[in-house]
């Protein structure tokens, strides 16, 4: 994975879940960074949570197996990687199809 695609992809989360531009060190820092934003929606507001995800087209399927299927203490780490993933994915398909 290049830095330069999760730089991207941090952007487009950084939109949906309202974080602050700051810089990150790797993958592993914006994990941790938006597995507590993650946490927090799920505590507080869960129905926020779910319009992000399905705005970010996380996938029904997916978002079902993360909510009912996952351990409750990793669900929210589950969920950010998922989210960070479905951008990166973003990411590539418009590298790939742009001119």
């Amino acid at each position: 994975m290049k830095n330069q695609d999760l730089k991207q992809a941090f952007q487009l989360i950084s939109k949906d879940f309202e974080l602050e531009e700051k810089s990150f060190a790797d993958y592993e820092d914006l994990l941790i960074k938006l597995t507590e934003v993650v946490r927090q929606l799920l505590n507080r507001d869960f129905e926020k949570l779910l319009q992000i995800c399905y705005r970010i087209d996380l996938g029904e399927q997916e978002l079902n197996r993360l909510l009912y299927k996952t351990d409750p203490e990793s669900m929210a780490e589950e969920i950010a990687a998922s989210l960070i993933k479905r951008q990166l994915k973003k990411v590539e398909i418009r590298k790939k199809y742009s001119p």
